[in-house]
């Protein structure tokens, strides 16, 4: 089956394209941190997808989601300084943990809605990074310095900056697929009508409780890779990564690049951390610059960058 030429699949092909080109055109260049920035871009991107999937489609604001991201990155840190390095035990673990948290954090937020959601969901989170901060064998405020990247058994070489790139960019995809399917499922359906009337979705049989449920312990589990894949891209874990702030910034992303469109957050990552990387290069104030911009998109491009380049909100 053919896919359809528009303007939003020919902006999703370009943006891969580029993506899948980075290591090329670094390794070109001989530019060695383009990947570095290009693959906490990608791990980021795979987080703000799954922020965006409770966020834009379900509307389940957040204030919490970094906290996944704490936790699948402690996961891969608290083995590997235990000495287990198994990236076959590591990985699942997190994302085992991630949605263990999740289920707890969202059986109780789940029965509010609005800014009390919100505020319990980053009750949690901030919970969570002051448990981290009291740890002192695993560096406390200070973090800590993961020495040995996960280990597959020779299947694939986290060292390698190509290849970690390339698994990364391949769990985005798989990642955006997921969300995908997911939306334009019934499952999905429900998500989306219970965001826009709850009310009607539970008089029409659906238990809209249990669908949320379970798709906020999705989200969770994906952002939790997504920890666990930064903590090997940094070689390095602390509690700031659960910080409230961090939260902001995935939810910038997600609205940035289209909230409501499955590949909008991946657009608003890249936007905003290249964004800001050029910035930097320039002045130490750059968040001055990237407020108002933001604000700008906010107020001009509802649809964020996806609805200001192909219109509509929705895909």
């Amino acid at each position: 089956m053919s896919v359809p030429l528009t303007p939003r699949n020919a902006l999703v092909a370009g943006v891969i394209g580029i993506l899948a080109l980075v290591p090329i055109y670094a390794a070109a260049g001989g530019n060695t941190f383009m990947i570095s920035l290009f693959t906490r871009i990608v791990i980021l991107a795979i987080a703000a997808v799954s922020l965006n999937l409770i966020m834009g489609f379900g509307g389940m604001v957040s204030f919490g989601h970094a906290a996944y991201l704490g936790i699948g990155g402690y996961a891969v840190g608290i083995l590997a300084k235990e000495g287990v390095n198994s990236g076959f035990l590591q990985w699942p673990l997190a994302v085992a943990a991630s949605a263990l948290f999740a289920v707890t954090v969202g059986a109780l937020s789940l029965r509010t809605r609005g800014v009390y959601f919100i505020m319990i969901t980053l009750a949690f989170a901030q919970m969570v990074y002051y448990v981290a901060i009291g740890l002192d064998r695993y560096g406390g405020d200070d973090g800590m310095t993961i020495y040995k990247r996960s280990q597959f058994g020779g299947v694939i070489d986290l060292s390698n900056k190509t290849a970690f790139y390339y698994l990364c960019l391949a769990l985005l995809l798989a990642a955006i697929y997921l969300v995908w399917r997911l939306v334009h499922s019934r499952f999905g359906m429900v998500i989306q009508g219970a965001r826009s009337n709850e009310r009607r979705m539970r008089a029409i049989g659906f238990p809209t409780y249990r669908y949320k449920l379970l798709c906020f312990v999705f989200a969770g589990m994906l952002c939790g890779l997504a920890g666990a894949l930064l903590a090997n891209h940094t070689d390095f874990i602390s509690p700031a990564l659960m910080h409230w702030t961090r939260s902001g910034d995935l939810i910038v992303m997600a609205v940035l690049g289209g909230m409501g469109t499955v590949f909008g957050p991946v657009i608003g990552a890249l936007a905003l951390l290249v964004l800001e990387e050029a910035l930097s290069g320039i002045t130490q104030y750059s968040q001055i610059i990237l407020g108002p911009l933001f604000l700008l998109v906010v107020l001009f491009a509802r649809g964020g960058i996806d609805g200001l380049l192909v219109g509509g909100r929705h895909g």
